[in-house]
């Protein structure tokens, strides 16, 4: 079964799904008298961290505070999860790989409380590979490995650690607590909920660290020499495609916050598959809303569902067993016909320099438009391990198994486009040992985060072979079928360039419209996403519920 399933798109599957959610009155008493109360009509437009997120807290605070509330989920992708989201490796459901966001970690308690919430099973992060050889974990500067992780980890290469960098390990991980600490302060009173990002930033005393670079904030914290080069630039590589001297100090701790790295087995994205369904959304996918107007006191929000313009489902079944008692029972398509629908209140859950909808007029407040990352992301099966001699190394000694990169000391580090510099890549990491299905062969599965696609002839450098002849794959000429096996790219905007700010987009963009995607200059997880999410819930739950006097 595909999740991402689209039920037949006729009229009457419309109007049933419209009547058995348009229907949630709710009698009171006011002076002794009966009085129906209507629902307040709320669109969410976006799948993702965000949109899911608002929709399961929406669903929850307005249960607590006796609102009847209608949520409806747009979403122009065929699939639930925004940029979590899964493939599958052979184009076999039998073996789904993240395409986009891959972990979460401890601190992200939205995300845990949620994965226990909907009993979803996790695995610790790239425990698969305990036993292929190799470093665990290396940083490559272009010609040299400047540090590598042995495969058993513990206190041997902690340390390392210290021998190499002195007490700035220690200093760094104390500094990069104490910041998310204070972070922590924005999911509880008296922060949460917040009118303002730029205002809960600086009551949590977070100003400070976002308006400088990470290299600065670290020097203001005494930490100084080669860690920061080394360790925290190649963190910052790998989760941002940013280099620490043009990505505000924050981001730089967050990068460093990696303890308690988990995913969900099948994919991230079933927690917000399940979130919504939770929420009993209906749930509009393949559908793309072309404009919102407002008129009087509501929007008119108008769309449009095309199987031409929406990307096909790249989303993998549920695990067996899994989601069983959250069906979704209102999702479907909707036909041109049904091209508008009023609503109280708008959530834009994406950015809305990606959204491709119009807003007449135009809103009290309208977010800049940002640079994001272009970052190309390419996942491959092959019987191939990382080759030695790209490395530099001896035949006889295996290469790591992950590979994170920084810069020469001698290269001095770009902003935006040129951030990635002459290593040429910003990772490559084997996730883990697979079984070819069509053949039966051990083979390792690989994802590679670059700045441009990987070409034929730098896969098979990176995992030694000879390119041959033939075009058999995927039109990449010089790569057999019997080197790589299967090969999947995407393009994704993956998050903005986070450079050093004192400001963030406005939450409310204008009377009832919400928009949660400022967060992403702040923090950029799936986690600060659905903490966005969580937070306009609040705020929408709040203020109709001043509105009608509860």
């Amino acid at each position: 079964m595909k999740l991402a399933k689209s039920l037949p798109a006729v009229a009457a599957a419309f109007l049933s799904t419209a009547s058995a959610t348009r229907n949630n009155e709710q009698t009171v008493l006011f002076g002794g008298e009966e009085a129906v109360l209507a629902p307040i009509n709320i669109a969410i437009i976006g799948a993702g961290a965000a949109g899911a997120s608002s929709a399961y807290h929406l669903a929850q605070f307005a249960a607590e505070t006796n609102l009847p509330v209608n949520i409806t989920v747009f979403e122009r992708n065929e699939y639930i999860g925004g940029r979590s989201t899964t493939v599958d490796a052979y184009d076999n459901p039998a073996f789904p790989v993240e395409l986009g966001a891959s972990i979460f970690v401890e601190l992200n308690s939205i995300l845990v409380d949620a994965v226990k919430a909907f009993n979803l099973s996790t695995g610790a992060f790239r425990s698969a590979n305990e036993d292929i050889p190799g470093a665990s974990l290396a940083v490559w500067d272009g010609s040299a490995f400047v540090v590598q992780q042995n495969s058993a980890g513990g206190w041997w290469d902690v340390a390392k650690l210290l021998w190499k960098y002195g007490w700035a390990p220690y200093t760094t991980m104390k500094l990069m607590r104490s910041t998310t600490g204070s972070f922590r302060k924005m999911y509880d009173a008296p922060v949460f909920p917040f009118a303002s990002l730029t205002q809960a930033v600086e009551d949590v005393g977070l100003l400070s660290v976002v308006s400088a670079t990470g290299e600065q904030y670290m020097l203001e914290n005494g930490i100084k020499g080669d860690f920061g080069h080394d360790i925290v630039q190649a963190s910052t590589r790998v989760n941002y495609a940013q280099n620490l001297k043009h990505i505000h100090g924050l981001e730089a701790m967050v990068c460093m916050a990696a303890e308690g790295a988990m995913s969900v087995e099948g994919g991230n994205w079933q927690i917000f598959y399940n979130m919504i369904a939770a929420a009993q959304a209906t749930t509009l996918l393949g559908t793309q809303v072309t404009s919102m107007e407002r008129k009087g006191d509501s929007y008119t929000v108008s769309f449009h569902s095309s199987a031409e313009d929406s990307e096909p489902s790249v989303q993998s079944a549920l695990p067996a067993g899994k989601g069983d008692a959250l069906p979704m029972g209102n999702e479907t398509n909707i036909t041109a016909a049904f091209s508008s629908q009023q609503f109280d209140a708008v959530i834009l859950a994406a950015p809305l320099q990606f959204a491709n909808l119009t807003l007449p007029p135009a809103p009290v407040h309208t977010p800049d438009e940002v640079p994001y990352v272009h970052l190309h992301v390419t996942l491959l099966t092959t019987p191939h391990l990382l080759s030695p001699a790209f490395f530099n190394l001896p035949a006889s000694a295996p290469a790591p198994k992950v590979v994170l990169t920084t810069l020469p000391a001698s290269e001095d580090p770009q902003p935006g486009p040129k951030s990635c510099g002459s290593p040429a890549f910003f990772s490559i990491s084997l996730l883990r040992p697979v079984t070819n299905p069509h053949n039966g062969q051990p083979e390792y599965l690989y994802k590679i985060f670059s700045p441009s696609a990987p070409n034929a002839t730098f896969l098979a450098r990176i995992l030694g072979f000879a390119p041959s002849s033939p075009l058999d794959l995927d039109g990449d000429a010089g790569i057999s079928g019997r080197d790589i096996s299967w090969l999947y790219r995407k393009v994704w905007e993956s998050y903005p360039y986070e450079y050093p700010r004192v400001t963030f987009e406005e939450i409310c963009l204008g009377e009832g419209l919400w928009y949660t995607s400022g967060v992403e200059g702040f923090i950029s997880t799936m986690e600060t996403s659905a903490l966005m999410g969580r937070n306009v819930a609040r705020l929408v739950v709040d203020e109709w519920v001043g509105r009608r006097g509860g």
